[in-house]
């Protein structure tokens, strides 16, 4: 699934040819994503202005004069800047056509990305509302960790992974950052002194952003929005790594399943 880095990276592929654009059609292939497409989409949105292209943790919003166009990619989607007659293939459920006679196009194999439209404050949106805050944000930080996680008996790594806690911290990155922080990914949250915590999120902000700024991590299903796989994964640490030497202290990176998802992870470096 693209996680933070994928998405913001996507976001700041498109934002470009966006801005100051008029929404002249949209092409619904194919209502039937995560949830339907809604109908009033492609006579709503007609004819407006692109204001603005903002990232709230997963979700892209493209603000216009008359609403905002809600985007999330789920598991396999992902965004193209195309020529407004390029042919459609399969799984391209979505064209927004531009008044440049470019088109944005939502490609979405297994179906689970979203395309929304609010006319209302988007950040209240259902989807949006509770939704913690940004890994940058500074409310996020070690002493907010600290106090919600205490007498907390979730893993450290489900806990920071919690959209509720803070958005965009996927199973990727969790890993690297609580490798990074020296942590164990089934320690308990609440057992983390604050010290550990305030490790934590630098470890968190900084992976992420050496992650945005390389283009965000290769994985089966995404490319970023120019079609160019991302770079970030000639750095991971220890995910995908099972077996093979820890590069900093040589022991064997181990895998243990966390609430259904691999945590991987070096049993020396990590405690």
């Amino acid at each position: 699934m693209p996680e933070l880095p994928e998405v913001e990276t996507s976001r700041r592929g498109i934002e470009p040819h966006l801005l100051g654009q008029k929404i002249t059609e949209i092409i619904i292939r194919d209502h039937r994503l995560r949830w339907p497409v809604p109908e009033s989409l492609k006579s709503e949105a007609r004819d407006q202005k692109i204001q603005s292209v903002k990232r709230r943790g997963k979700y892209l919003l493209i603000d216009t004069t008359a609403g905002t166009i809600i985007i999330h990619l789920g598991m396999s989607g992902s965004l193209r800047i195309l020529p407004a007659k390029t042919r459609s293939q399969k799984h391209d459920h979505i064209d927004i056509i531009l008044s440049h006679h470019q088109c944005l196009r939502f490609h979405d194999p297994r179906r689970f990305g979203a395309c929304l439209w609010t006319k209302e404050d988007p950040f209240e949106h259902a989807l949006l509302k509770k939704l913690g805050p940004e890994p940058w944000d500074q409310t996020f930080n070690a002493s907010m960790l600290y106090k919600r996680s205490r007498q907390r008996k979730i893993a450290v790594k489900n806990f920071i992974m919690d959209s509720k806690i803070v958005v965009g911290v996927g199973n990727i990155y969790a890993s690297e950052a609580l490798f990074e922080s020296g942590i164990r990914p089934d320690v308990a949250a609440g057992k983390i002194s604050l010290k550990r915590y305030e490790n934590l999120v630098k470890a968190i902000k900084r992976i992420l952003e050496q992650a945005i700024e390389q283009g965000g991590t290769t994985l089966r299903d995404f490319t970023n929005s120019s079609g160019q796989p991302g770079y970030f994964e000639q750095e991971l640490m220890v995910y995908g790594r099972e077996g093979e030497p820890c590069l900093q202290c040589q022991a064997l990176i181990r895998n243990k399943v966390i609430g259904q998802r691999s945590s991987y992870y070096c049993r020396k470096c990590q405690r």
